[in-house]
């Protein structure tokens, strides 16, 4: 190939890149591992849709989306954080917890919230529970990335838990302990917005 059909192949080239990336999907603009997936009714997206061949997980438990927005744990540091610090069922002892406040995660995805939407948050393991939005801004839901002090591991309660602070609230410190925290799957991956 002599130098100007080369040219004329590289420009031409050039030019059909942004008409090629334009219709391209939404790609993941994590840096690293995608810890939370956030779908449903929200206005942003970094990721496409569910792949069924790689995105294995969510397609065995019926996720379903044309748009994500996804959180690596650099993206979810980097919202303010809130510590609070109850008892837990596990040892009915206070440990110290912080991350991003639950609502400001999915706000930051572009969520469309209104007293009467709900989430689905998704667990690991499969567990799922529908709260509603009042719930989680009455009860100021984290999305907890440390316990006391460290960052939570995959395989114990973490890497990402949506937990709150019961004892801070009479309604739920006057429950039996076991019961305080039905709403807060820990091993949190998934939050769709209803």
């Amino acid at each position: 190939m002599n130098k100007r059909d080369f040219l004329a192949a590289a420009i031409a080239g050039g030019m059909a890149l942004p008409a090629a990336a334009a219709n391209r999907p939404a790609r993941n603009t994590a840096r690293g591992p995608a810890l939370l997936t956030v779908t449903g009714a929200i206005q942003k997206g970094n990721r496409s849709g569910l792949d069924p061949a790689l995105d294995q997980l969510m397609k065995k438990q019926g996720v379903k989306f044309e748009r994500a927005y996804a959180f690596d744990f650099r993206a979810l540091s980097a919202l303010p954080s809130t510590p609070i610090r109850p008892t837990l069922e596990y040892d009915a002892q206070v440990h110290a917890l912080r991350g991003p406040l639950l609502l400001d995660v999915v706000k930051t995805a572009g969520a469309m919230l209104s007293d009467k939407s709900k989430l689905v948050l998704r667990a690991l393991d499969g567990y799922a529970v529908a709260v509603p939005v009042a719930d989680l801004r009455r009860y100021r839901f984290i999305i907890a990335t440390h316990l006391d002090g460290r960052p939570m591991p995959l395989g114990g309660l973490g890497p990402l838990w949506a937990v709150y602070d019961a004892d801070r609230f009479k309604d739920m410190a006057a429950k039996p302990l076991n019961e305080r925290f039905a709403t807060c799957p820990w091993g949190l991956y998934h939050i769709e917005v209803q």
